[in-house]
Formats: C-alpha cells, sequence, structure tokens
C-alpha cells in the first residue's frame, strides 16, 4: 500500500504537469459523469459479498455459486442499462451543462466514451473481486496492485514521449489498463473459487433478496454520489475547471490515504459478517470496536504530519500546486478521519440485512451536505465552503449512525464510545498538544520543517501505544510484528 500509495502520487504529479490544470480538471469532471452510475457497482457488490460471506459461514457451496452467477448475470443486465442512460442523458449533461473549453470539446468527449468502456469493464469485473473479499484472499491485491502500478508508470511515460493529443492519450490508456487488470482477477477467481464458475440459473428469491438489500444500499450510494460527484460538477459552474483540479488533487490525497484503512476494513469486514451468521455477537462487536479504533489510528499517524505539512509536500510533489489545493487536502483529511471512525458501523446493519433505516439517515447526511453547499454558493460563500459543511455534516452523521443502529440491532452505544470515541479524543488531544510543544522549540533554534514532520509522525503512535489501545490490542500488535520480522 505504501509503494502504491507514493507511484500514485508521483503519476498524478506528472499527469498534471503534462496535461496542464485545465485539462486535468476537465478529465476529472467528464470522468465524474460517468463515475456518478458507479451506484449500481458498490450497491450490489455489498450485497454480492455479504450473500457470499453469509454462505461461507452457512457452509453451504451450491447456494455460493447460485449467488455468484445470479449476481454475475444482473450486472451484465445492469451495465446495458448503464451505458444506455450514459450516451443519451449523460451525454448531453456533458456537451450543454458543463463549463468546458470550446477548444477542448472533442477531447472531453473522447474522454467520455472511453471512460464509459472502463465503468461497463469495472461492472463485470465486482463479482469477481468480491469473491476475493469474501474468500480473504487479500494477498491477490497487494500482487494486482504492484502490476497496476507499473502499467501506469509506463502509462506516464508514453504521455511525456508520444505526440498525441495528452487528454486522448491519458483515457485510452487507462482503459487499456482496466481491461488488463480485470483480466487477471478473472483468471485468478476461475483457478481459485469454484464458485466463480459461471452457470447459467435463474432463482427470483434469491435475486428478490439481492435486489432488496441493495435497493437500501443503492440510496445511500446515490446519496454519497451526490456528497462527492455533485459538489465537484457544483465547483465547476460555480468556479470554473481550475478548481476542479484543486479538488482533484485533494481527492487523490484522500484516496490515496483512505486506501489503508479501506483494505484494513475489506479484511475485517468478512469476519463481521461471518461472525453475525454464527450468532457470536460477542465476537463481531469486539471487531467493530478494535477495528474502528484502528482504523482511526492508522489513519491519523497517516494524516497529521500531511496536515501540518501539506504546503511543503505538495510543492514537494507537484512542483505547480493549483490553487486552493494546500487547503482543500487539509480539509478533506479531517473529513477523513472522521468517516473512518464509523465506518465499522455500517457492516453490524449489513450483517444483519437491517439496512433501511441506516441507509435512509446516511442518505439525508449527504443531501443536506449537497443542499448547503449549493445555497452557501448562490448567496457568494468561497469554494471551500463545501469541506467545511462536510466536516461538521459529518460529524452529527456519527452520532446519527449509533443511535439508528442502537434501535435496529441493539447496538451498544455507550460501550462504543467509552472504548472507541472516548480514546480517540484522548489520542488525538495529547497528539497536537506535544506537537505545539515540539514545533516551539523548534522553531526557537531552527525553521526546520523536516524535524516538525517527524514529531508529528513519531508522537502519535507512541500515544496511540500508551493510552490508544489495551492490552489484547497491544499483543495483537506484538504479534503482527513478530511475524512479519519472523
Amino acid at each position: 500500500m505504501f509503494l502504491v500509495m507514493f507511484v500514485s502520487l508521483y503519476t498524478s504529479r506528472i499527469v498534471l504537469n503534462v496535461l496542464g490544470a485545465e485539462d486535468y480538471g476537465v478529465y476529472n469532471v467528464v470522468g465524474g459523469v460517468i463515475t456518478m452510475l458507479s451506484f449500481l457497482n458498490s450497491s450490489l457488490s455489498t450485497a454480492t459479498q455479504r450473500y457470499l460471506n453469509y454462505e461461507m459461514g452457512k457452509n453451504n457451496a451450491k447456494a455460493l455459486n447460485k449467488v455468484f452467477s445470479i449476481s454475475f448475470i444482473t450486472f451484465c443486465i445492469l451495465a446495458f442499462f448503464a451505458i444506455s442512460i450514459a450516451e443519451t442523458v449523460g451525454l448531453w449533461f456533458v456537451q450543454n451543462k458543463l463549463v468546458i473549453p470550446i477548444d477542448r470539446m472533442s477531447a472531453a468527449l473522447w474522454v467520455y466514451q472511453f471512460s464509459i468502456m472502463t465503468f461497463a469493464v469495472n461492472m463485470l469485473m465486482i463479482p469477481y473481486t468480491a469473491a476475493i473479499i469474501a474468500n480473504e484472499h487479500m494477498s491477490i491485491y497487494a500482487y494486482v496492485s504492484i502490476v497496476e502500478i507499473i502499467l501506469k508508470l509506463g502509462l506516464v511515460y508514453f504521455l511525456t514521449i508520444i505526440n498525441f493529443d495528452k487528454l486522448k492519450l491519458y483515457s485510452i490508456m487507462m482503459f487499456i489498463v482496466t481491461c488488463l487488470i480485470t483480466s487477471i482477477y478473472r483468471i485468478y477467481c476461475i483457478k481459485s473459487f469454484p464458485e466463480c464458475h459461471l452457470k447459467f440459473v435463474w432463482d427470483s428469491k434469491l435475486l428478490r433478496k439481492l435486489f432488496s438489500f441493495s435497493g437500501w444500499m443503492l440510496t445511500g450510494t446515490l446519496g454519497r454520489l451526490l456528497c462527492t460527484q455533485g459538489i465537484n460538477i457544483l465547483i465547476n459552474m460555480f468556479f470554473g475547471p481550475v478548481f476542479n483540479a484543486a479538488k482533484a488533487i485533494s481527492t487523490q490525497v484522500y484516496s490515496s490515504i483512505s486506501s489503508f484503512s479501506q483494505n484494513f476494513m475489506t479484511a475485517v469486514r468478512p469476519q463481521i459478517i461471518k461472525s453475525y451468521a454464527q450468532d457470536d455477537l460477542k465476537y463481531m462487536y469486539r471487531l467493530v470496536f478494535s477495528s474502528s479504533k484502528l482504523s482511526f489510528y492508522l489513519l491519523f499517524v497517516l494524516c497529521l504530519p500531511l496536515i501540518i505539512s501539506a504546503q511543503f509536500v505538495l510543492e514537494l510533489w507537484l512542483k505547480n500546486v493549483p490553487d486552493l489545493a494546500v487547503l482543500f487536502t487539509r480539509l478533506v483529511l479531517i473529513d477523513l478521519l472522521i468517516q473512518s471512525i464509523y465506518s465499522p458501523i455500517t457492516y453490524v446493519s449489513q450483517a444483519a440485512n437491517k439496512t433501511r433505516e441506516y441507509q435512509i439517515s446516511i442518505t439525508i447526511c449527504y443531501v443536506l451536505i449537497f443542499v448547503v453547499s449549493l445555497f452557501l454558493y448562490k448567496i457568494g460563500c468561497p469554494v471551500y465552503t463545501t469541506f467545511i459543511v462536510s466536516i461538521i455534516i459529518d460529524i452529527i452523521g456519527l452520532f446519527v449512525r449509533l443511535i439508528v443502529v442502537n434501535q435496529t440491532v441493539k447496538f451498544p452505544i455507550s460501550a462504543y464510545l467509552k472504548s472507541v470515541i472516548g480514546p480517540a479524543i484522548l489520542v488525538v488531544s495529547a497528539s497536537i498538544i506535544f506537537i505545539i510543544i515540539i514545533n516551539i522549540i523548534i522553531n526557537q533554534f531552527t525553521d526546520n520543517m523536516l524535524g516538525i514532520i517527524i514529531a508529528s509522525l513519531i508522537i502519535p503512535i507512541c500515544i496511540v501505544w500508551i493510552i490508544g489501545i489495551d492490552k489484547s490490542e497491544k499483543n495483537l500488535v506484538r504479534n503482527l510484528i513478530y511475524k512479519l520480522f519472523n
């Protein structure tokens, strides 16, 4: 993950310099229109993985193959409908509503068409990645990620030497990379998992269960989509593509850092669902509490040095930093920390198949972020306002989630606050106090940013170890370290 993060950040710097801020912004906002259709992917992917894990908990091999086969057939049908929407409503929106320089409209349409094809390929890959996660074969992600990052490095190299419209070339090559990665996943799954041998079966009862579960997941996904790509479009309409480039940079940092937490939670989610299927609620809650804390601490240790040294790091990374990219980056990292602490709660509602109330509540939060941002933009507030709105509503949303899960699956709120929120607040407060003191001491002798960065990395680790985790979690960390060095 560290290798992928650093190479991704490096390639983003080269792509930004080669394309320029305007073309980079065009690529992200046009591709974002297709990303808006990916709400179908994430909701059905979660449903597929949930039912695969549930059947694994029940040791039902025949049902496993049925879940996979019906999921794949469903994704094929949905891919057709999604492409139809993209080529009609989506194409009209790009040509008539987005703010794109006239001389770059042709290139933008190239980006759009190849984004549609990339989206379709990704959609058909989802049942296979869901099977990998359900079977907990996490190492394949490491290997494939290394292959993907090597391919993207090659992409960047060709981008600099081939004499062709850079924006068009970038979209074509990203599509080729996606096709290659999809082929690797598919071949691995067919060879490794018996349930991935596709059979043309039909079970209307199972299909209704999948759509019922994914239907409510879809509600939350649409809200999330409105909050991300919708905000991206608002920024484009009110402020222009240059600020889309600044947001794209902050989003790149957000994605690179959040991938650590996402992969950590990807490993935990199957265990939460399987423990619920086996009626081992005590183990499930222990998993939720520990994973909430550890995922927050992992991101806190990574985010704090970046928040403090954002200006220095972005200048070192990009050289030419788009306007407000530093502020955007700091704000999205703060928001990411808040989101990381409540993500495991989502898996409890999914395991219990009690998603309706939960998804409605988070959808309201997402819609509020979009609506409030639109209102504030209309009255003349600055472009960074939406990030502040998102932070405030996400803090409120944490407690909304706890209340909803408590009412639907009797989630122990008081134990969660005591075991997770309390230690997290102590760790953040103590870390900030010590770093302020160290900063004052360093500045009395030298203006050394590197010293501050090192201090902001080491201090949180020490504080997490001393007051952030309990005895059993310390033993877990010791065992992991022992296995690494053994």
